[in-house]
């Protein structure tokens, strides 16, 4: 009886999966979908435009076509265009442009994950301060480009999470948000235009305080959004109807999330909500590898730092004190822990 050989390709695809990876981040890093924005080039004006070598062309916007990321007309001459995604996505002229965590994981991530053997050996985080001897903010916190490259990449990583968030939840019995640790004060600023009665207040640490106020000026929200600089685990934190977390948990190790979610609810008026953005893993740690990945990143990152389940997050904040603790899907990725006080 023949039997048929087992079809290794899934393996290998993995296994080759940061070559696909470094093609597209290449790409963004060249600016390749701003240079093409609406209009179609040639592989040559693409490789001229871009300072490529000719050896470049046709291999990389051809394997970028491969990927789905570029689309080609072949007559009479092979042009590349932007695909509706990129286009959207990845040119900066789109207002929807979402390349800064792209930018960030080219720039920073893809050489920290070349180190995660040993940040499995040896539980240590893998970023900065190994190679500087100073912690990540800390490096990032002194370097104003860098901070702003940072705070970009949250930005664009949250962006489709919290437009769902201004949709989905009922933000009509409150009046008050405080978004902790709130970067560039998007989220404040999407919850003030969606909801006129709301007040926010972004709170993070003084170095970020300037790039938040300027999103809120942008937005031309200074009447209703705020900016409080401070430590969420050294101040107090502002007293809020509703108190916000996008992407924070996941950076600390179990004590400190445990800190933040009492801290948080002592913080509530009655009645108030505390709301966790998140990427939460599935219960049962099987289907949801992003959210694993991500869970990994923070061992990348932070060593201690770890991603966690909507039943993890429930225990704790019943912990808390909180009740009626829902998980509700938002967008993409993210979800949203809902804890009421």
């Amino acid at each position: 009886m023949t039997t048929q050989p087992i079809d290794p390709t899934r393996i290998f695809q993995l296994g080759e999966g940061f070559m696909a990876s470094k093609t597209l981040l290449s790409a963004i890093e060249l600016d390749l979908f701003t240079v093409l924005g609406n209009d179609e080039l040639t592989g040559p004006q693409i490789g001229d435009k871009l300072g490529l070598h000719p050896r470049a062309i046709p291999d990389f916007p051809d394997t970028l076509v491969a990927l789905g990321m570029l689309e080609r007309d072949d007559e009479p001459d092979p042009r590349y265009r932007n695909t509706t995604e990129t286009a959207a996505y990845l040119d900066r002229a789109s207002p929807t442009y979402l390349g800064g965590v792209l930018e960030m994981c080219n720039a920073r991530l893809y050489g920290f994950w070349g180190d995660l053997t040993e940040a499995l050996r040896t539980g240590a985080p893998q970023n900065e301060i190994k190679h500087t001897g100073r912690p990540m903010f800390a490096e990032l916190y002194s370097d104003p480009e860098r901070l702003q490259q940072f705070m970009n990449a949250m930005t664009g990583a949250s962006m489709t999470g919290f437009h769902a968030l201004a949709e989905t939840f009922d933000f009509t019995g409150h009046r008050t948000v405080c978004d902790l640790g709130g970067a560039t004060g998007q989220l404040s600023v999407i919850l003030a235009a969606r909801h006129p009665h709301l007040r926010c207040t972004t709170f993070d640490l003084p170095a970020v305080e300037p790039l938040a106020q300027q999103t809120i000026n942008t937005a031309g929200l200074g009447d209703r959004v705020s900016t409080a600089s401070g430590d969420f685990f050294i101040d107090p934190i502002p007293q809020a109807d509703v108190i916000t977390m996008g992407m924070i948990l996941h950076d600390h190790n179990l004590d400190r999330k445990k800190h933040l979610i009492q801290a948080a609810y002592n913080a509530l008026t009655p009645g108030g909500a505390l709301i966790s953005i998140e990427a939460f893993i599935d219960d049962t740690r099987r289907t949801d590898t992003f959210a694993l990945m991500m869970s990994l990143n923070m061992l990348i990152e932070f060593g201690d730092g770890f991603g966690f389940t909507g039943k993890e997050f429930t225990e704790w904040c019943t912990d808390a004190g909180f009740t009626q603790i829902t998980i509700t899907p938002l967008a993409g990725w993210a979800s949203a822990g809902i804890a009421r006080k």
